[in-house]
C-alpha cells in the first residue's frame, strides 16, 4: 500500500501508543490459568467479534475491541488490558507464524488494532484473540498478492449503507457463502438517526449521537447483527466513511442544520465520530483522528492486477451546491487540491491492469428532468461538476479506470462519459453503484421502475437500475471484470433467499460495461 501522506508526529506517537507491542512481541500463548497477575475482566469482552482489514503482500491489520457491556459504553475498567493475538496458517493453530501482545487502552475504547508483518503474499491465514483468559472468536483473513504478479484474480464484494431501523443485514449472509477475498466498504456504516418506535429495529439511544460513547454504543449495535460479525470475521476489508457516520450531508466542517449546530459543537462531533470509526474499523495506525481530522484517503495494491484508490469524499468538499450554478462552480471541490492531486498520480504512475476507485457518491450523471432540461442530486459529483469532469478526462488517459461507489440506496451501473453534455462524447470507464444492504427497507420494486424507467431516455449511460437490497461480487482478471448484482428478496425478516439479479462484464482496455 502507498500512503497518502506521512503523519506528523503526534499522530505517530499516539498511534504508536494505540498499537505499541503488537508486532514486535514473541510472548508465548499460554492459557490463561498460565499468567498469575492479569487485570480481572467481567465476561463477555469479545462480544464486538473480531475483524481483518487492508491487506498487504506481507501484512494484515487485525481488530477487535473489548466491550463486555457493548451498549453501555463497553463496560471495561478503566486501565490499559494486555490483549494477546496469534496469527496461523491454520484454523486449528497448529502452524503458528506470528503472536504477540497489543495494549487495549482506555483512551481507544478498548480496542485493538494489530499491524502484523512478516507474512506470506496471497496467504489465507487464521488468527484469535486472548484477554483475561477469554479467548475471541476466530478469524480468517488474508493477504494481498506479491507486488510483481500480474495473473490471478480478486473477488470483491462492494456493500454500502446498512441502516439498522430499516432491515436486517441479511446479504451478508450471501455474501459469506459467495467467498470474496475482500469486502469493499464505502460508506454508511451506521445511521447517526434517531430511534424510531415504527422502525423494523430500533436504534439505541434518545437521539442522535453527539458524544464518542454514544457514538461507540451505536456502533456496538451494529455488531450485534450477527450476519455481519460473520461477514467481518471471513474476510478482509477495506473500508472508508460517507456521513452517516457522522451527519446527513455533511460537507467538510459544515453540518446539514448549521442553524442548528454551531461551528464549535460541530468540531466536537467530528472529533467524536472519526475517533469512534477508528475505534471500530480494520485501519492501520495512520488512521487515528487528530481531532476533528482523520487519514482515510489511501492506496492497496493487488499485485500488477489491480490499484485501489480509496477515497474520502467528506472532509475535503466544499459546502453542497443549492442551484445548477454552484453544481457548475469551477472553483467547487469533492476532493480538495492534495487529495486530487494523489488520486491523479495514482492513476497515472500505476502499473495495474486495473485502476479501481472507491468513491462513496455517485460519479456517473443521474438527470431527474425528464426530457429538456437537467435536475441533479447536488450531494453527489453531480454536484461538482468541474473537477468530475476533469477527472473523467484524465480518465480517457488511465487504463481499465472502475468507479465503486456506494450512498444511491439503489444499483446503478453506468458507463462514465468524457462529458455527460454531450451525447457523443467517448466511453472512459465504468461504475458500478451498490445498492444498499438494507438502507430503505423492503422498496416496492413495481412504484421504483414507474418512476425511474422513464429516466432511461435522458440517461443513455445506465446500464442496470434496480432497488433490492443486496451487494455487488466482481471477480477481476486480466482480461475482464465479470460482476454479478447479489440481491435478496427482504430485509425485514432475519432470513432471506439470495439470486442473482444481473451480470455484467467489463472487458480489459474496451472502456464501459455490458449486460451479459
Amino acid at each position: 500500500m502507498t500512503g497518502a501522506a506521512s503523519p506528523d508526529r503526534r499522530r505517530f506517537l499516539t498511534a504508536g501508543a494505540a498499537v505499541i507491542g503488537a508486532a514486535a512481541s514473541t510472548q508465548l500463548w499460554l492459557p490463561g490459568t498460565a499468567r498469575a497477575a492479569e487485570t480481572p475482566l467481567p465476561d463477555g469482552v469479545f462480544t464486538l467479534g473480531v475483524t481483518s482489514g487492508d491487506p498487504l503482500p506481507d501484512g494484515i491489520v487485525l481488530w477487535t475491541r473489548l466491550a463486555p457491556d457493548p451498549l453501555n459504553g463497553g463496560g471495561m475498567p478503566d486501565a490499559v488490558v494486555p490483549v494477546e493475538w496469534e496469527i496461523a496458517e491454520d484454523e486449528r493453530f497448529r502452524r503458528t507464524t506470528r503472536r504477540g501482545t497489543a495494549q487495549a487502552r482506555p483512551e481507544f475504547g478498548h480496542s485493538v488494532h494489530v499491524d502484523v508483518r512478516g507474512l506470506r503474499p496471497d496467504r489465507r491465514y487464521w488468527y484469535r484473540f486472548r484477554a483475561g483468559g477469554q479467548l475471541s472468536p476466530t478469524g480468517r483473513t488474508r493477504t494481498a498478492p506479491h507486488p510483481h504478479r500480474r495473473g490471478g484474480s480478486l473477488r470483491v464484494a462492494l456493500a454500502s449503507c446498512q441502516n439498522w431501523q430499516h432491515g436486517y443485514f441479511t446479504p451478508y449472509a450471501d455474501m459469506r457463502a459467495q467467498d470474496p477475498d475482500v469486502v469493499l466498504f464505502v460508506g454508511d456504516y451506521i445511521y447517526e438517526s434517531s430511534p424510531s418506535s415504527t422502525a423494523v429495529r430500533r436504534h439505541e439511544g434518545k437521539g442522535e449521537p453527539y458524544t464518542l460513547v454514544e457514538y461507540r454504543n451505536r456502533y456496538a449495535q451494529y455488531h450485534g447483527d450477527p450476519d455481519l460479525v460473520a461477514m467481518r470475521a471471513n474476510a478482509p476489508w477495506v473500508v472508508t466513511f460517507d456521513d452517516h457516520e457522522v451527519d446527513n450531508d455533511y460537507a467538510g466542517e459544515v453540518p446539514q442544520d448549521p442553524g442548528k449546530q454551531t461551528h464549535d459543537a460541530f468540531v466536537a462531533r467530528l472529533a467524536a465520530a472519526y475517533q469512534a470509526y477508528y475505534e471500530h474499523m480494520p485501519v492501520r495506525a495512520a488512521a487515528v483522528p487528530d481531532g476533528p481530522h482523520i487519514q482515510m484517503y489511501r492506496r492497496l495494491e493487488f499485485g500488477r492486477l489491480a490499484r485501489l484508490n480509496v477515497l474520502d469524499t467528506r472532509q475535503f468538499r466544499s459546502d453542497q451546491a443549492t442551484g445548477q450554478a454552484g453544481a457548475q462552480d469551477p472553483s467547487a471541490t469533492m476532493l480538495g487540491a492534495g487529495q486530487k492531486q494523489w488520486l491523479l498520480d495514482g492513476l497515472h504512475g500505476s502499473p495495474a491492469r486495473w485502476n479501481l476507485i472507491a468513491s462513496q457518491i455517485m460519479m456517473a450523471e443521474t438527470d431527474l428532468q425528464l426530457g429538456e432540461g437537467k435536475l441533479w442530486y447536488y450531494d453527489a459529483w453531480d454536484g461538482y461538476q468541474a473537477e468530475r469532469n476533469a477527472l473523467l478526462e484524465e480518465f480517457a488517459g488511465i487504463r481499465n479506470p472502475v468507479v465503486l461507489s456506494g450512498d444511491r440506496h439503489l444499483t446503478m451501473i453506468s458507463d462514465l462519459k468524457e462529458d455527460f453534455a454531450d451525447p457523443d462524447s467517448g466511453v472512459v470507464g465504468a461504475e458500478f453503484v451498490g445498492t444498499s444492504i438494507s438502507s430503505s427497507g423492503d422498496q416496492d420494486q413495481a412504484a421504483f421502475h414507474a418512476q425511474w424507467d422513464p429516466l432511461k431516455a435522458d440517461n443513455p449511460h445506465w446500464k442496470v437500475i434496480d432497488a433490492h437490497r443486496g451487494y455487488h461480487l466482481l471477480d477481476i482478471r486480466r482480461d475482464g471484470i465479470d460482476a454479478e448484482v447479489r440481491v435478496v428478496d427482504t430485509v425485514v425478516r432475519p432470513q432471506a433467499t439470495a439470486s442473482t439479479l444481473a451480470r455484467l462484464r467489463v472487458e480489459s482496455d474496451d472502456p464501459g460495461v455490458r449486460v451479459v
